[in-house]
């Protein structure tokens, strides 16, 4: 073989090579800006969840005492140590929007504000309900991606095939890391390998299944009229 056939391998070899690692590094580029996605989107379910979160308090600021929040949690099924659970406690922040609510009695006033309250929490439960369904699916379409990136761009098998080109010895070895022991090669293929996301890790609560409020009105009702019969100073407290 003649000095012009060698030059002409070398450039092609050099040439397959580059493409094979620059597709790999275009496609390992496109599997992180999806990961970057997946946790922009994680961001905006956690703050909705905050949003959905200050209406649960709301309605437990709403029971005036510790034992009608009890009653509260039964009734809408809110697990315990859960992030709903917590909200529970949080104070009750004034930067919600007003309920103003009208009625002869204080009574029905109350009944109206609490109705009222629960309404506008599973409003946005729903809301953020659609957000979360959204990035499961999301977090899936992501995870399928890194499974064919990890399918299609072994990097072993990457590194593997470039060895067996037809270069020179130097090239190789300078490039392609031919000197790599067995070891060395295994852990830079598990530091460089790209995890499937585990949807935990997106640190997100799971929505509450809320009964649709048409369906708890007469609970609630009821539920609204024993707090006022109670408490009835802290409820016109309330109320003021």
């Amino acid at each position: 073989m003649g000095a012009m056939d060698e030059d002409l391998i070398a450039g092609l070899t050099r040439q397959v090579r580059e493409d094979v690692i620059e597709n790999y590094l275009t496609e390992r580029r496109h599997v992180h800006i999806q990961i970057e996605d997946l946790d922009r989107l994680a961001d905006e379910n956690r703050c909705l969840a905050a949003l959905a979160g200050k209406r649960v308090t709301r309605l437990a600021y709403l029971t005036a005492n510790t034992e009608m929040l009890g009653r509260l949690v039964d009734l809408l099924r809110i697990p315990p140590d859960s992030y709903w659970s917590r909200c529970l406690k949080w104070p009750f922040a004034q930067n919600v929007r007003f309920i103003r609510v009208r009625a002869l009695t204080d009574r029905g006033k109350f009944r109206k504000l609490v109705l009222e309250a629960y309404r506008r929490l599973y409003q946005w439960m729903e809301r953020y309900r659609n957000s979360y369904e959204n990035l499961v699916a999301e977090c899936r379409a992501v995870n399928l991606n890194i499974e064919g990136f990890q399918r299609n761009f072994d990097l072993l098998t990457i590194m593997s095939f470039l060895r067996n080109l037809d270069t020179l010895a130097v090239e190789k070895r300078h490039f392609l890391g031919e000197n790599f022991t067995a070891e060395e090669r295994s852990a830079l293929d598990q530091k460089l390998a790209i995890r499937p996301i585990a949807f935990e890790r997106l640190d997100v609560p799971a929505p509450l299944d809320l009964p649709r409020p048409e369906l708890l009105d007469n609970r609630l009702s009821d539920f609204a009229s024993i707090i006022f019969n109670k408490y009835q100073s802290q409820v016109k407290k309330i109320l003021a």
